[in-house]
Formats: C-alpha cells, structure tokens, sequence
C-alpha cells in the first residue's frame, strides 16, 4: 500500500489523540485546552475525509476508525466539559474532588456523559443508513462537539453573560442535543467536496454567517451558527421544505 493511502488514517488517528487529551484536560479544570482541543479534532475531523477523497484512499478501517474518532472528539470531550461547568456551577470551583460532592451533586455531574451513548447510537445508525450520503438525518456528533467548545469558550472568556446558565438548563440543552442526534431531522452535510456555488449554496451562506457572528461574538458565535443550523434544518422538515 502506497504511504499516500495511510494519510486519511494518520489525520483521522490526530483526531483521536485531540479528543482523548481534551477529555482529560477537561476532567482536570482546563477548560480552555480542551475546547481547543476539540476544534483541533474538528479540523482534522474535515480534513481527513478532503484528503481521502482527494488521495481517492476510502477505506472500511477509515470508515470505523473515523466513528471512533468521533465518538471521543465530539461524544465524550464534550461531556466532561459539560460535567466540569456544572461541578463549577454547583461548588464555585472547577477544582472540587468529586468525591467530596454530595450524592445528589455527584449524579447532576455524571448525567452530561449520556451524551456519550447518544453519540455511539448516533454513529452506528450512520454507518448502516444507506440513506445519509449527501445529507444526514439528525445532527452530526461532530456539530455537537463544536456547539459545546464554542458556547464553554463564551462561557469561560465572559461569565456575567451566563448569570442565568443553571445546571437544570445545561442537563435540558444536552438533553435536546441527544434527542437531535437521534432523530429524523434532515440536515445538509457540513463538509465541501467541491467549490461550486449550486452543490453548496446552504454550506457557503452558513460559512457567511459563521463570518459575521464571530465577528460580533467571538468564537462563541460559531454556537449561534450550529443553533441557526438546526433550528433552519428542523423548520425546513415541518414545513416540508426540501
């Protein structure tokens, strides 16, 4: 096998390397590397499917290997950063032993991690739905892991915006991220396989958007980007709209 065939695989094996340290950065009160962290996962997320398809080296191992990568990068990072935000939200410091939490408190911190086998379901409905191949029916674990970085850096970098931030919101948010992640709701891919303005209309004015609330909000727009993505993809299949 020529070398060029094992660089999907080896950009996909970075993803997996970015999501297992941002897990255990976050789980040990820094935030902040592993929301970096994950976007890190997210790019290499993009660029081993542009390469693959580029190199024209598809693999079933890359297929697997990519679930997996997943998983971890955008399951499992994203809910020990939700885990550790609202330790801090119920002791005042991202650096309390979890076992000096009360059993109540314990479970409020544990519960982000269903996201972990709603990301799993998610990823094996993918891999043998024959009818996701240009789109996708439910969110992207991939989109749920960038949603989470984006929103705990806003979170971090400007705290007073999130006086109204509870755990009880945070446990209800995740629940509706592990119910889209699941369900029927047709949603445009969010990877370019070309450049071409009619096969990319909707990824080119979600690109724009993506420009202008980051402009205003910073990174923590690219989380308003993701909530405009869904809730468009959700009234488009009420509505009927294809």
């Amino acid at each position: 096998m020529e070398i060029k065939q094992h660089i999907p695989n080896f950009l996909t094996s970075l993803n997996v390397l970015c999501g297992t340290l941002a897990i255990f950065f976050a789980l040990n009160a820094s935030i902040d590397l592993s929301l970096w962290l994950i976007f890190a996962g997210a790019l290499f997320d993009f660029s081993d499917g542009f390469a693959a398809r580029a190199l024209k080296a598809y693999s079933e191992m890359g297929k697997e290997l990519d679930s997996l990568a997943d998983l971890i990068s955008f399951g499992a990072a994203p809910a020990a950063i939700w885990s550790t935000i609202i330790k801090y939200q119920l002791t005042g410091s991202y650096d309390t032993d979890f076992f000096t939490l009360s059993l109540p408190q314990q479970v409020l911190t544990l519960l982000p991690f269903k996201m972990v086998a709603f990301a799993a379901l998610r990823l094996a409905k993918f891999n043998i739905d024959t009818r996701q191949t240009e789109s996708f029916l439910g969110l992207t674990t991939t989109a749920t892991g960038i949603f989470t970085a984006a929103f705990a850096y806003k979170f971090i970098e400007t705290p007073d915006w999130f006086t109204w931030l509870s755990p009880t919101f945070i446990l209800i948010m995740i629940g509706f991220f592990c119910a889209m992640l699941i369900s029927e709701v047709p949603m445009f891919s969010l990877k370019f396989k070309n450049m071409k303005w009619a096969e990319n209309k909707e990824r080119f004015v979600l690109l724009f958007l993506a420009i202008v609330f980051i402009a205003l909000l910073g990174v923590g727009g690219i989380a308003a980007v993701i909530l405009y993505y869904i809730l468009v993809s959700t009234a488009k299949w009420i509505l009927g709209i294809k």
